[in-house]
């Protein structure tokens, strides 16, 4: 790993840590629409792990990979931000998923199915099922979240009381890490398991779908679902102060 004169050798460095880039790339591809391409964030990830290979130096003290992960990953959210990645129609689209979940929900009293909620919508269950992959990547929290527009309240305002600079550690220094363990809690088995595999195995769709025996689009829908029905009952609970 080093030259005669004690130096990291950068091309070993490169080479080394090319698989994490691939690695690093495909975790975060679960969580993108379909439109976003892995081999465009590898591209922009390994543009990172160069620039990481370049500018670290052995006094920098932090071990190597986790400086190069760094910057690796902030070397494909640059790309991302500036492709922008998933257009308002999308969200707009997930929003109408979220409410018809919020409406059956109180309806029915429990967790509506797919069918359910693509009859509320006015869609066939195929088409609704789309709608899902084509938001692939839909989050939890956006920061527009936090104003809804035209001088409205949006819900996650509710959770978020501090006036700080960093709405999002303000969220979770509140009760909304425990409000997001209790949505994981109510979803419907099958959902909480791929949320399980995802987030606390660190799985990615492909590998979640070998375990469940479905298809990689198929657990990409199951994903946005749960996250649709994660938010339209944090939601629910902020609004009626339930949280």
């Amino acid at each position: 790993m080093y030259t005669v004169e004690g130096k990291a050798d950068k091309n070993q460095l490169l080479a080394q840590h090319a698989p994490l880039v691939k690695k690093l790339a495909h975790l975060m591809k679960a969580k993108l629409p379909p439109s976003v391409e892995v081999d465009d964030l590898i591209q922009a990830g390994m543009i990172g792990l160069l620039d990481a290979v370049n500018r670290y130096e052995e006094n920098h003290g932090a071990q190597f990979e986790t400086y190069a992960v760094q910057r690796i990953r902030g070397s494909m959210l640059d790309e991302l931000r500036s492709s922008d990645w998933m257009p308002r129609s999308m969200r707009q689209n997930m929003r109408k998923i979220e409410v018809a979940m919020n409406t059956l929900q109180q309806r029915l009293g429990r967790s509506p199915n797919e069918s359910e909620v693509a009859a509320q919508l006015k869609l066939s269950l195929p088409a609704y099922q789309e709608m899902l992959s084509d938001g692939g990547g839909h989050q939890l929290v956006y920061y527009e979240d936090f104003h809804e527009g035209e001088g409205n309240e949006h819900f996650l305002d509710r959770y978020c009381t501090d006036a700080s600079d960093d709405p999002l550690q303000s969220l979770m220094n509140s009760g909304f890490r425990d409000a997001v363990i209790e949505a994981i809690e109510a979803l419907p088995e099958r959902e909480k398991i791929l949320m399980g595999l995802y987030y606390e195995q660190e799985m990615n769709l492909k590998e979640i779908g070998a375990v469940m025996g479905v298809s990689e689009s198929r657990v990409c829908q199951l994903h946005g679902q749960a996250i649709a029905r994660m938010r339209a009952g944090l939601r629910e609970k902020a609004w009626t102060g339930v949280a």
